[in-house]
């Protein structure tokens, strides 16, 4: 019997986290596991009833560690609970890092690119060809470490995440296809040779008896053939005896490698299949049905694509296991780097400079970019030259890459023989990167009229790259440098000696998109790989890196596509706000052209921004290019939790203690950003949401307002922390007699209403809007506010939702209401707790107060007898409401009887709310009657969701025929029936009647009803008939009333 289960992690506590129901279903995947018959008898017997800890002291008890780990992976998977599935897996790559640590690798050397490879594991005998294990798998593998340079820990890492490369995981459990995925250069193909590499050299021997090797760039070589034929293409002699073993083929392994170099038009392999071994089909249709189990149905297959193909094959496999390889982590690069430079100082510099750039670090995960970094710094330093600026932006540093392979000796000459080969280079680059191909071939080669002669300074600096497993191909070194040179394709002039072929030119270039589409949304989501093509382009029109190009090369550089730059990237002739993806990407692209002038040109042109501050790369790019605004007038700021360093209290201490220069330097660069307050006088609009700053950041921000002579007119803060922040910019605000509109929202806002007051009380306080969204005050300071109020002259608009004012602090308000001096023209008080005890304040404000057109008191328990009170004041002659809100304040038909004798004499009520209150039948024949009083001004009626059935119907449209005020008539989340809609549309065909929007509970799937109501709209054109697809307790059309 196998040893009990140890576990790094508690199993028992990722099974307490499931629901009951989740529970069951892992039991139910637990069990329909392929197990031995030992371990399924205890699985049937014990597992049915068993709670989470006994369920956990099962499965340890009677399973392997490894196995356990996998198949709890894989169940999770199947149940949507990814999120248990990756703590599991993140245990298993912090073992797989220790146990790399304790136990290295040995080194081996970089596997070739074989074609097909067919090799078997066993002495066998198949058909009297005798292949022994000895003779023939040690030649293969004496090939493979020949040519092996390292297998790197990152692949060592991932392979450990692999069921089908560990022995010791039960054939059937887990899926039979695995898809290894990540971007170019992280090492999925040396993961798949390595895999090979362990299957001839024993490791997998037993698990698999067979293995074969397929490259896709190679498959685009071949015609149609049939399953056998491809498989056994260097081996013809062992076609016949290829049955025999295609048998077995539970004991067979695939790879297939490079998914993406599969050229095929899109769709074609889902167009046919091949299900015979010996059926003639297209290559990539025999491929396709490997991968939907038509071919080899119980063999194990493993296939690397890079991660921008996944979506065609995600079509194609089905209960696969997808693996994101990660390329090297921090600790691998510092390695690299060490390994590199032979001074231990110099490659610490240089991983400082590149972890400074952090889209430059991410590329590093790539080995082919921790080359070319530590290439080009090295360079660098050897010749005595400060590395930092190389590494300030990607263009620099694989600019810099490029230039030092071929920078002319000191008072040299351009090389002007390289002008010729680098266009050529340049117009291949382009080429593969707009028809997705990173290998070239000889055809591809021969279509743009490219020799070997052309490519081969490139070939010599290592720039390009030879392949060994396709004769007569090329790839670039890394795909980074084809899209350098992708994007310096656009900036080349033409020679003289080019104009004479002309026609040969345009054929070439044919594929190749111009700068409007390589800046296409839709061509992006086509070929993700031209971003980063765009982000070059723009590294690329600066200046110096332009002349950087001529002196190295020789050729002539073009500077004019500038202008197209902005135009196509900014969008900046459709005159569109800018997403904030938009904007992120925008700055960063001006950010990588470190170009002053273009920035300016840039800015001047925007009128409005919208900035999600996530991280110091943010931080950098806005920093870079807000000091040149002079012209926004609008912004929208949103800064992340994880910016500011006070915010990461909570980070790993180690974290913590790399911080505080990163925040020195986000803290400069947040000083940058908020000069634009000063900088821009016309700005008047600024929103902040969902921010975190700390105690330096928001000192740094308030004493920008405070201290400048900024026109800021309408402020928003939503949602910030800390609490105190609120306070501190009302402080500054205190000054600005330009605002007019302020609004306060979450965190509530503790100690915010004194520094408020101080704003009202100001002698040039010209404030006409406050809107306070939960805000928590003490009685003290609703008096005090009160006071503020009084003494106010300008304010028009106060808006309290959500707040905990209460009866208590209505009354404090209530002096503010009645004075005589009040300017307070509209009053909402939604949410804010109060009941039928503040209604006698609000009736007695409503009598006094001839400026009060406006009340809200929805979301409040107002109830019937709070009506009763409230009619003293709605009654009052004199008074002046023209708009009254009662959303959901428990009114029945009694209040609806009140409130139909204001509706009905000559009073100023224009605009009535009665929403979600059970008014019923009976109420709703109380207003009936009051809309057809001669005397009714009532414009706008809101009766959403009041328990209006088809029996009112009859009411309501005798109403409408006879009332001259109404417009606008709300009846959704109301069941009036086919035949109560049929006599609403009856009354609505009389002449002149004045209704021009109804909005109605209407069922897209009657038929009869949406004849009626199309015969309704062509009978009366200027009735609009809107369908109740709004929720208005998140938005009310009344609430449109209340803002200025």
């Amino acid at each position: 019997m196998d040893p009990p289960a140890k576990l790094d992690y508690s199993l028992q506590a990722l099974l307490e986290e499931l629901s009951q129901d989740e529970l069951s279903k892992f039991k139910s995947l637990w069990k329909a596991l392929p197990q031995k018959r030992e371990q399924l008898q205890v699985i049937q017997a014990e597992v049915d009833e068993a709670d989470t800890k006994q369920l956990a002291e099962i499965i340890i008890k009677h399973y392997v560690s490894y196995w356990v780990s996998t198949a709890a992976i894989c169940v999770f998977g199947s149940m949507n609970r990814m999120d248990l599935a990756e703590r599991i897996m993140n245990v298993l790559r912090e073992a797989a890092m220790r146990s790399l640590e304790k136990n290295k690798p040995l080194s081996l050397g970089k596997l070739p690119h074989i074609q097909l490879l067919f090799l078997m594991s066993d002495f066998e005998t198949w058909g009297g060809i005798c292949l022994n294990k000895t003779r023939d798998c040690d030649k293969y593998r004496g090939i493979i470490q020949k040519k092996l340079d390292y297998i790197s820990e990152v692949t060592q890492r991932v392979k450990m995440q692999i069921p089908l490369c560990d022995p010791r995981t039960f054939p059937g459990v887990f899926p039979l296809t695995v898809v290894l995925h990540g971007p170019a250069g992280f090492g999925k193909t040396t993961l798949s040779r390595k895999v090979m590499l362990d299957w001839t050299d024993t490791l997998l021997d037993k698990t698999f008896r067979f293995a074969f090797y397929i490259t896709c760039k190679e498959l685009n070589r071949m015609g149609p053939c049939t399953f056998i034929e491809l498989i056994s293409k260097d081996w013809p002699e062992w076609q016949d005896d290829l049955s025999q073993v295609l048998a077995q083929a539970y004991k067979i392994l695939v790879i297939i490698d490079g998914f993406e170099d599969l050229k095929v038009p899109e769709g074609a392999l889902i167009q046919d299949i091949c299900g015979e071994w010996d059926e003639r089909k297209p290559v990539h249709i025999i491929l396709s049905s490997i991968l939907i189990g038509r071919l080899l149905p119980s063999a194990s297959i493993l296939i690397t694509t890079r991660t921008e193909a996944m979506e065609g094959l995600q079509l194609l496999v089905n209960r696969s296991l997808f693996l994101e390889i990660e390329g090297f982590l921090e600790q691998d690069r510092k390695a690299y780097f060490l390994r590199h430079f032979e001074d231990k100082d110099d490659a610490l510099q240089a991983l400082d400079l590149v972890k400074s750039n952090a889209a430059l670090f991410r590329m590093s995960a790539a080995p082919a970019v921790c080359w070319i970094i530590c290439t080009c710094l090295k360079l660098q330093m050897e010749r005595g030259r400060d590395p930092a600026p190389s590494c300030l932006t990607t263009t620099s540093l694989f600019l810099r890459f490029l230039c030092g392979q071929f920078m002319p000796a000191p008072g040299g000459s351009p090389s002007h023989h390289l002008r010729g080969p680098l266009r050529t280079l340049c117009l291949l680059a382009a080429q593969g990167t707009w028809t997705q191909t990173w290998v070239f071939d000889a055809e591809d080669l021969g279509s743009l009229g490219v020799q070997e002669a052309d490519l081969r300074p490139f070939l010599d600096k290592g720039v390009l790259h030879q392949g060994r497993d396709c004769e007569g191909c090329y790839s670039f070194v890394h795909l980074s440098i084809q899209q350098l040179l992708a994007a310096t394709f656009y900036i080349l002039e033409r020679e003289e000696e080019d104009d004479d072929d002309d026609d040969d030119w345009e054929s070439h270039t044919r594929d190749i998109g111009d700068v409007q589409k390589l800046f296409s949304k839709e061509e992006r989501l086509k070929n993700p790989n031209l971003i980063q093509v765009g982000y070059f382009l723009f590294g690329l029109s600066n200046e110096k890196r332009a002349q950087e190009l001529e002196m190295t090369f020789g050729c002539r550089v073009s500077l004019k596509i500038r202008e197209e730059l902005l135009k196509y990237k900014a969008n900046l002739d459709e005159n569109k706000p800018f997403s904030e993806t938009d904007t992120k990407e925008f700055l960063y692209c001006l950010y990588e052209s470190q170009d002053q002038g273009l920035v300016k040109d840039a800015m001047a042109r925007f009128k409005q921004m919208s900035l999600h501050l996530r991280d110091k790369t943010d931080m950098m790019h806005s920093a870079f290019c807000l000091k040149h605004c002079r012209h926004l007038q609008k912004i929208w700021l949103h800064v992340t939790e994880e910016v500011f360093l006070e915010n990461g209290a909570a980070s790993e201490p180690q974290a913590q203690l790399e911080r505080p220069q990163d925040d020195r330097d986000i803290l400069r660069f947040w000083r940058e950003i908020c000069s634009m307050f000063g900088l821009n006088k016309n700005l008047t609009f600024l929103k902040i949401k969902d921010s975190f700053f700390g105690t330096s950041s928001a000192q740094l921000l308030c004493q920008e307002i405070l201290s400048t002579t900024c026109n800021l007119q309408k402020v928003v803060l939503k949602n910030i922390s800390p609490a105190d922040f609120y306070q501190n910019f009302c402080y500054a605000l205190s000054r600005h007699k330009t605002l007019t509109h302020l609004t306060l929202q979450g965190n509530d806002q503790n100690d915010t209403l004194p520094s408020l007051c101080e704003i009202l009380r100001h002698p040039k306080c010209n404030l006409q809007y406050l809107r306070l969204v939960s805000c928590s005050a003490t009685p003290e300071q609703w008096a005090d506010l009160s006071k503020a109020l009084e003494t106010n002259q300008s304010l028009t608009c106060l808006i309290l939702s959500g707040t905990k004012l209460m009866d208590e602090g209505l009354k404090l308000l209530h002096a503010s209401l009645r004075h005589p001096k009040s300017f307070l023209q509209k009053l909402l008080l939604e949410n804010c707790h109060l009941t039928e005890a503040c209604c006698k304040n609000l009736a007695s404000a409503l009598i006094v107060n001839q400026r009060l057109t406006h009340l809200c008191l929805a979301e409040n328990t107002i109830g019937d007898r709070g009506m009763e009170v409230l009619f003293e004041g709605l009654g009052y002659p004199e008074c002046k409401l023209q708009v009254l809100v009662l959303w959901h304040c428990n009114i029945t038909d009694n209040g609806c009887k009140l409130l139909s004798k204001v509706v009905r004499q000559k009073s100023s009520l224009t605009h009535l709310d009665l929403g979600l209150n059970h008014i019923g039948t009976i109420g709703l024949r109380s207003l009936c009657e009051a809309l057809k009083e001669p005397l009714c001004n009532l414009r706008c009626l809101w009766l959403w969701g009041c328990s209006i059935t088809r029996f009112s119907c009859e009411d309501l449209a005798t109403a409408l025929g006879g009332n001259q005020s109404l417009i606008t008539l709300d009846l959704g989340q109301n069941t009036l029936g086919f035949n109560g809609i049929k006599m609403l549309c009856e009354a609505l065909k009389r002449p002149n009647c004045p209704l021009q929007t109804l909005r109605l509970k209407i069922d897209k799937y009657d038929p009869p009803m949406l004849k009626l109501l199309e015969d309704m709209k062509e009978s009366n054109a200027q009735l609009t008939i809107e369908n109740d697809l709004y929720d208005p307790r998140k938005k009310r059309p009344s609430s449109h009333y209340f803002i200025l």
